[in-house]
């Protein structure tokens, strides 16, 4: 597929007290589990966290924040500086059940976009979205501006909000589970579970 996968690892996981992208479902590490399922569709997986030593043994490419502690938006302007493609697929670590399927719908979708935000159960899903390389420098406009939230970035771009009913094309996906954020300790058991369940 012709758009890299962009992982974002830079959160401070205080919620989970420890580092979430390194829990480990069904013997594989969080992080893992989701660069092994995006590397079925893209080429090229990126991942941004300003620990690189910590996730060596992923054996893929790195960058860190060029605008550290400013949030996903930071961590987004950084990995598509890194990335060679205008279309990238943006993923945030805590999302267990990634859906590379998913992904490609929406990368398919993305041609005259800025962006591709998903919109589930009412709620934007901006950090499991597609964003071409050009947002870049109204990214970094809007983090030196002070304007950190996603929705700040967002307001300024030309945008294609996709809903439950346009993703359907994906046929029986549960998408509760693919946009399932692991945030809190018993949240971390529900992912277990369900992935016990799924073995």
């Amino acid at each position: 597929m012709n758009a890299a996968a962009i992982i974002l690892s830079g959160g401070k996981s205080s919620r989970m007290g420890t580092n979430k992208a390194l829990l480990k479902i069904n013997e594989k590490t969080n992080i893992e589990r989701i660069a092994d399922t995006l590397s079925r569709s893209f080429n090229d997986i990126i991942l941004v966290t300003n620990h690189p030593e910590q996730y060596e043994f992923l054996g893929v490419k790195m960058v860190k924040d060029y605008y550290p502690n400013q949030g996903p938006l930071a961590g987004v302007h950084a990995g598509l500086s890194s990335s060679n493609f205008d279309t990238n697929f943006i993923v945030a670590c805590d999302m267990p059940f990634v859906s590379v399927e998913l992904a490609e719908l929406l990368v398919t979708k993305s041609a005259d976009y800025d962006a591709v935000i998903p919109i589930i159960n009412g709620v934007q899903h901006p950090l499991f979205a597609v964003f071409n390389k050009r947002v870049l420098s109204g990214a970094a406009e809007s983090i030196e501006a002070g304007r950190l939230r996603m929705k700040h970035l967002l307001d300024t771009l030309h945008v294609l909000y996709v809903t439950e009913k346009d993703l359907q094309e994906c046929g029986s996906i549960d998408l509760e589970r693919v946009f399932f954020n692991m945030n809190h300790p018993n949240e971390y058991e529900d992912a277990k579970k369900w992935a016990e369940a799924d073995f």
